[in-house]
């Protein structure tokens, strides 16, 4: 069976307030970094999954990070899946 690797992106909704974005942006300014319009904090998860295709790995990484990685009240997703190089192993 192929390996997929995936990496799921994670970060609150815009309408979400982000308040650890906002002390690092203070935290940048107080360091003397200027012009930071914008700082917010999510999170990255990089996965490898074994799968008879890209599709039936697409359905499980969406499943997964549907239900399990973000919590989809406050926060969105996006996902890239590539096949594992196997000529590297």
């Amino acid at each position: 069976m192929p390996n997929f690797n995936a990496k799921v992106q994670v970060s609150l909704r815009t309408s979400v307030l982000d308040p650890a974005g906002e002390a690092t942006k203070s935290a940048a300014n107080k360091l003397g970094i200027k012009g930071l319009n914008k700082l917010r904090i999510g999170k990255a998860i990089d996965i490898e999954i074994e799968a008879s295709d890209f599709e039936d790995a697409k359905t499980q990484l969406e499943l997964l990070s549907d239900r399990l990685l973000a919590n989809p009240v406050i926060e969105d997703w996006t996902l890239e899946i590539s096949p594992v190089d196997s000529s590297n192993t």
